[in-house]
């Protein structure tokens, strides 16, 4: 969950204000969060999914860890 967290921030913050540039105009303040708060929300999805196929990937393999 933490490293959803953290990809979330890292790629979701430079995308969201990469689309506020070049797409539609947000005069308000109310505006500019409802587009952060929908970009966002893709950016997560896109990011957990990701998340859960590579740790689901990573449990089908066997541990290296001699004991």
């Amino acid at each position: 969950m933490q490293t959803t967290f953290v990809l979330t921030i890292v790629v979701g913050a430079p995308v969201v204000a990469t689309l506020s540039l070049f797409g539609p105009p947000l005069p308000t303040w109310p505006a500019r969060a409802e587009f952060a708060v929908r970009v966002g929300a893709v950016v997560w999805i896109l990011v957990a999914l990701g998340v859960f196929l590579y740790a689901r990937s990573r449990q089908d393999r066997p541990s290296t860890d001699p004991e």
